[in-house]
C-alpha cells in the first residue's frame, strides 16, 4: 500500500493529552505534518488512543510510529539525543 502523506489529514488525540486546545482534534493539509505533531509534539503515553484519518483510512498509534519510521516520510525528523 501507498500512503499519501500530502493529503489533508484528521487528528483526533487520545483523550489522555485532549485536556489542552493545543491537543484537541485538529485538521492538518498534509498527512506528514499530522504524523510528524503526533510523534515530535504529543506526550508519547498519548499516542496509544491517538487516531489520525486520512482518505477513509484510520491509523492508530502504532500504525502512526511505522509512517513516521517509514522511508518514504517526506519531512525531516526530529534528531533523537542519544
Amino acid at each position: 500500500m501507498t500512503f499519501n502523506y500530502n493529503a489533508a489529514a484528521e487528528l483526533f488525540p487520545s483523550r489522555r493529552v485532549a485536556k489542552s486546545q493545543q491537543t484537541q482534534y485538529r485538521r492538518f493539509a498534509k498527512a506528514a505534518e499530522a504524523i510528524r505533531f503526533c510523534i515530535e509534539e504529543l506526550p508519547e503515553a498519548g499516542l496509544g488512543g491517538t487516531i489520525l484519518e486520512v482518505r477513509g483510512g484510520r491509523f492508530d498509534g502504532l500504525a502512526i510510529k511505522a509512517l513516521y519510521d517509514a522511508e518514504s516520510y517526506p519531512l525531516p525528523r526530529q534528531e533523537v539525543a542519544a
